[in-house]
């Protein structure tokens, strides 16, 4: 039995691993600092406090009390988190050496690299991974797991979110609504909501047409919090780029799992 452990840009992401199966999976927020001390105490996994093994996924009875606290395998994008975890006696970090991509940068950000190895390795290359978190980010690599390379812009949320920070008079607008706004607003809500959906759709559909001009029958998977959002979005305004895309939540586990297996 393993956790894995991904500390991304808003919330922190659990995996329980029987082996190489996923059993559970669950989110939490940001650890404290003041947190530190007691996890470095924990000898069981009941040990963990409810911020961090919450009592819904304690009621699963996924593992028998007292269980010896098992290994957690952490991969982060936030060096202040990685600190606060670093330290605990359980846990072993992960790094960009330990992913067999080919041609991959110093400053690939660890969790585009795990969710690109997992999805290729579990459904095959070429292929493409888009994640919708906070970050909106593409990444691509060959049939010889070579990094081709993406992109990355602000995510769905956090453009509807900076907008109203930065400007003086723009409200904060609902990002999810039951259908596409008009491209042409008459009132600033709608305006903004046209504005930010429109552009992404359009930014994901050009990305989508560009990688399959490269490979033609090659996979393209979704993931990230937005993902459901934007989804639904591309159904009304590009059904036949939706139903191409492979919705899959679990591709950073994916990708830990097959460098889990060589630790």
């Amino acid at each position: 039995m393993w956790l894995a452990l991904e500390i991304g840009n808003s919330r922190l992401h659990w995996g329980l691993f029987t082996g190489t199966t996923l059993s559970h999976t669950w989110d939490t927020d940001h650890v404290a600092e003041s947190l530190t001390q007691q996890l470095c105490q924990c000898r069981t996994l009941d040990d963990l406090p409810p911020e961090i093994f919450p009592s819904h996924v304690r009621n699963q009875q996924i593992v028998p009390d007292q269980t010896p606290h098992p290994p957690i395998f952490l991969a982060s994008v936030l060096p202040q988190q990685t600190a606060i975890w670093q330290n605990h006696p359980h846990v072993r970090v992960l790094t960009l050496e330990q992913i067999p991509l080919l041609n991959m940068y110093p400053t690939l950000g660890i969790d585009r690299a795990l969710a690109l190895w997992g999805a290729g390795k579990s459904l095959g290359f070429p292929m493409l991974v888009i994640d919708a978190g906070t970050a909106l980010t593409f990444t691509g690599a060959d049939t010889n797991h070579y990094l081709i390379g993406g992109a990355i812009l602000p995510g769905l949320g956090l453009q509807f979110t900076t907008l109203r920070q930065k400007t003086g008079q723009l409200p904060q607008v609902q990002t999810e609504i039951t259908c596409l706004p008009p491209r042409f607003a008459l009132n600033t809500p709608e305006a903004i909501q046209s504005g930010i959906i429109y552009t992404l759709l359009a930014g994901i559909k050009d990305f989508c047409l560009s990688w399959w001009q490269l490979f033609p029958d090659a996979k393209i998977l979704i993931k990230g919090g937005d993902h459901g959002l934007l989804l639904k979005y591309l159904q009304f305004q590009f059904p036949e780029i939706a139903a191409r895309l492979i919705v899959q939540p679990n591709l950073i586990f994916w990708g830990m799992r097959e460098v889990v297996k060589f630790c």
